[in-house]
C-alpha cells in the first residue's frame, strides 16, 4: 500500500520540523517550516497527489485500515473522505447524521446555503464508503463508541454552521466543544489509536498575544468559535492518545493558488488555504508516525514563498 506521507506532503521532509521564531513579529515572516514548490503545491490539492506523490508507508501506517472521518459531509470532511476511499487497503468510513441523506448529499455538486456560510460541494464517488450515523450533538459517548469501535484512527472535521445570531454560541459549544471532547471519549472508548483533529489558526491566540488581532476579532466574534475549539485541542492533547492537530488558515473551497506553508503552533494570525489543501495534511498525519502529538499551522504561500498577508476569516470561501 502506497500514500503520500506527511513528510512527503512537507516537500519530502525526513521529519516533520518546526520553525522556532524569537518573536511573534518573526514568525510572521518566518520562512515556511517545509515548502512546496507553486507547481507542487497545486498538484497536493488535487486527489491525484496520493498516486503521484506517494511512499512506502511507514511501519506504523502499517497497521491503520480502518478510518473514520467525523464530518463526511462538510466541504473538508467530504474531501478526506474522498482521499481515504482511493487508498488500496484502506476502509473509509464517513460519521454523518443521517448516513441516507448523506449519500446523496456527497453525490451531488451543488452550492448551498447554511446558515450564514455559503458552500460550494463538489461531488465525490462515495460507492466504497461506508457511512454510518454519527451526531456529535445528540449521541451519547457510548453510542459514539459503538460507531467507531473496530476503527484505528479517527479524523475530526466536525465545526458548527453559523446562523441564528442569538444561537451561535450554543451551538458553537455544542459542536466544537461538547461534541468534539465527547467524541475524543468515545476514541478512547473503543479503541481508537489515532486522532487527527482539524480546527484554525488563533486557536490559541492569548497564549501569544493575539487576542486583540483583528483575525482572532472576527472569527471569535461567530459564537465564540475559537475559544470552544481551544477547549476541544487541550483535552485531546490531554487524553494520552496519538494526535495531530491541523490549524488551517481562512478557509476556501477553491483549489490552492500558492505553495503549501507550513508553521509551528501560534505563530500564523493570517493567510488562507483550499480545503484540498488541508484535507491532504490531515489525511496524511493519519498514516505518518512522525506527525505524532504535532500541532502545525497551514496556509498557502505567495510567489516570493511568503505567508500571504490580510485580516483571516475563517469563513471565507
Amino acid at each position: 500500500m502506497l500514500v503520500a506521507t506527511l513528510p512527503t506532503l512537507l516537500a519530502f521532509a525526513p521529519a516533520l520540523r518546526v520553525a522556532t521564531p524569537t518573536s511573534a513579529s518573526a514568525a510572521r515572516r518566518a520562512v515556511p517550516v517545509a515548502q512546496v514548490s507553486r507547481r507542487d503545491g497545486l498538484a497536493l490539492g488535487a486527489a491525484a497527489a496520493f498516486s503521484t506523490l506517494c511512499e512506502p508507508l511507514p511501519a506504523f501506517a502499517d497497521d491503520v485500515k480502518t478510518v473514520v472521518v467525523a464530518g463526511a459531509t462538510g466541504q473538508t470532511g467530504r474531501r478526506c473522505l474522498q482521499r481515504l476511499a482511493a487508498m488500496p487497503g484502506v476502509s473509509a468510513v464517513g460519521g454523518v447524521r443521517d448516513p441516507t441523506k448523506a449519500a446523496k448529499k456527497l453525490a451531488e455538486s451543488k452550492i448551498e446555503i447554511r446558515g450564514a456560510m455559503i458552500e460550494k460541494g463538489a461531488a465525490i464517488d462515495a460507492s466504497s464508503v461506508e457511512l454510518k450515523g454519527l451526531d456529535v450533538e445528540k449521541d451519547s459517548v457510548d453510542a459514539m463508541a459503538a460507531t467507531l469501535k473496530g476503527a484505528d484512527s479517527l479524523l475530526i472535521a466536525v465545526g458548527f454552521v453559523p446562523g441564528n445570531p442569538f444561537k451561535m454560541g450554543e451551538a458553537a459549544h455544542a459542536v466544537d466543544n461538547v461534541g468534539t471532547v465527547a467524541l475524543v471519549d468515545a476514541a478512547k472508548a473503543a479503541g481508537v489509536r489515532k486522532v487527527v483533529l482539524i480546527t484554525s489558526i488563533l486557536t490559541d491566540a492569548g497564549a501569544w498575544g493575539q487576542l486583540d488581532s483583528a483575525g482572532y476579532k472576527v472569527t471569535n466574534a461567530f459564537g465564540n468559535v475559537l475559544e470552544e475549539k481551544l477547549v476541544a485541542e487541550k483535552y485531546l492533547r490531554k487524553s494520552g492518545l496519538d494526535y495531530t492537530i491541523v490549524r488551517p488558515g481562512g478557509l476556501k473551497a477553491d483549489p490552492p493558488t500558492g505553495a503549501l506553508y507550513v508553521a509551528p503552533e501560534n505563530s500564523l494570525n493570517a493567510g488562507e488555504v483550499s480545503r484540498d489543501l488541508v484535507a491532504d495534511v490531515a489525511v496524511a498525519a493519519v498514516f505518518d508516525a512522525k506527525a505524532k502529538n504535532k500541532v502545525v499551522e497551514i496556509v498557502e504561500s505567495d510567489k516570493d514563498g511568503n505567508a500571504k498577508n490580510g485580516v483571516f476569516n475563517g469563513l471565507k470561501m
